[in-house]
């Protein structure tokens, strides 16, 4: 990989993953009552509820650091892919009102945890040396 294509993925990294670290502030300050009631639909134990923090506050800062980035890309992955199934899977085949995919901001999100497992941190990363950098 050449030098633009390190400054590329680490503006990649830095970018999305902050958009959804920004999810996870707020559910830090407004609480996860919703996911706890999704999951409670479900018949799921609601303190899974707590594995957001994982997948939109650990996860991201994780992957815009450059630190286990390839474990945190596969969490934050399948969280993504997570969050389809319990909320978002009446949404699948549908368009917005803007004519876009419904489900298309979680679904790129998604792609984006997926393609680092497998890409990795780059060279702009705390961490170069592990088998999960």
């Amino acid at each position: 990989m050449n030098q633009k294509q390190h400054i590329g993925l680490f503006l990649l990294r830095a970018s999305i993953a902050f958009t959804m670290l920004l999810y996870g502030i707020n559910k830090l300050i407004f609480g996860i009552e919703y996911i706890k009631d999704l999951l409670d639909q479900y018949g799921l134990p609601t303190f899974l509820s707590y594995g957001v923090f994982i997948g939109e506050i650990i996860a991201p800062i994780l992957i815009i650091i450059g630190l286990r980035a390839k474990l945190a890309g596969l969490f934050f992955g399948i969280f993504c892919f997570i969050a389809i199934l319990l909320d978002r899977i009446p949404d699948v085949l549908s368009l917005n009102e803007n004519g876009g995919w419904s489900i298309g901001l979680i679904f790129i999100y998604m792609i984006f945890g997926l393609s680092i497992f497998f890409i990795g941190a780059g060279k702009y990363a705390l961490s170069t040396s592990n088998k999960w950098d």
